[in-house]
């Protein structure tokens, strides 16, 4: 079915709601009309990552009549808090945060919104402990298990390719990362019960935040490395940006295998070139779009969180040129 008739589905049965049980005096056709609604999309303005996930909520909110604004973060986990604090001082009805700065570093903030009867749900990165707190009270989740999609790439990639006990894999991603470095374990675990030899490169803030930085990091790599067989890379832009990284660095289409998170136009071209052999799909346009969904229904109706994974799927050779328009139109 396709992704624009099962989200008007959606849209008609919530209006339907609306219309059919007018809860608490709430009569308008559109559930969400009136509500005010803050959403962290963790990236940069513009980013090829986060602009999805914000195109997802953007069509939540025309589908269910709420206003939203969008806040950006730089995957800057300090950032996040200091935009939940903005959005928290405007008093929305509704915050959507990404958990990448971890329970620990959202615990107190949530709860003082909780206290002054703002709800707030998770998209992206789980916030485990909280979501098991509140989740009676409506805080969910819309994303992907990210240990278990780090483990999942990896071990497709294994199946697909003939990788052997002693090859050289690298490893970019995010391990210090509280909850969001599960995922670059999750890869590297997996590599190296296969018995690779993985080298790990960590990516820096300044990286996170302008991917294009990683050109004379990689190709510094490869040239003392030429062995290498397997690149992994935990971060959808940075994954975006492999094409250009592999034709600096002197490397030609399906010279070294590689794989990667979230589909863009970028990873995409990359992929029908030749490029880039495996995309992880976390459907990033769900991963705005639902938690929008989760907030109206917690506040109008009292429903409590869910837990949605948006991911478990791969983009290859085999299926990439169905999917690479929706990626031009910021839908995959």
């Amino acid at each position: 079915m396709k992704l624009s008739k099962i989200l008007a589905g959606v849209a008609l049965t919530l209006g339907t709601l609306s219309a059919t049980y007018p809860l608490a005096g709430y009569c308008s056709t559109k559930s969400g009309s009136g509500m005010d609604i803050w959403f962290d999309t963790g990236g940069p303005v513009g980013g090829a990552y986060n602009t999805i996930v914000q195109n997802g909520a953007k069509q939540a909110c025309v589908d269910l009549g709420c206003d939203i604004r969008f806040l950006y973060s730089n995957w800057s986990p300090q950032k996040m808090i200091e935009n939940f604090n903005r959005a928290m001082s405007s008093s929305p009805d509704g915050i959507v945060v990404m958990g990448h700065p971890g329970d620990d570093a959202f615990e107190k903030l949530i709860r003082e919104a909780r206290d002054s009867g703002i709800q707030v749900t998770s998209s992206d990165t789980e916030l485990p402990r909280l979501m098991s707190e509140y989740q009676s009270e409506g805080f969910g989740y819309a994303g992907t298990d990210n240990r278990t999609r780090g483990t999942m790439l990896a071990s497709e990639t294994l199946r697909r390719y003939p990788l052997k006990a002693g090859d050289r894999a690298l490893v970019w991603g995010l391990k210090s990362k509280p909850n969001r470095g599960l995922s670059t374990l999750g890869m590297i675990d997996t590599l190296e019960e296969a018995g690779l030899e993985v080298d790990y490169m960590e990516i820096s803030a300044e990286l996170d935040k302008d991917p294009t930085l990683g050109m004379p990091l990689m190709t510094a790599y490869l040239s003392r490395h030429a062995d290498t067989k397997l690149i992994m890379i935990d971060h959808g832009a940075l994954t975006g940006q492999l094409e250009n990284f592999l034709r600096a660095a002197g490397i030609g289409p399906n010279q070294i295998v590689t794989a990667g998170f979230s589909l863009s136009p970028a990873s995409a071209t990359a992929m029908q070139r030749g490029y880039i052999n495996l995309i992880g799909d976390g459907q990033p346009f769900l991963q705005g779009y639902l938690p929008v969904v989760q907030l109206v229904m917690s506040k109008r109706y009292g429903f409590s969180g869910l837990q949605v994974d948006t991911g478990g799927g791969f983009i290859t050779k085999e299926n990439i040129d169905m999917v690479a328009p929706l990626a031009k139109k910021g839908l995959r």
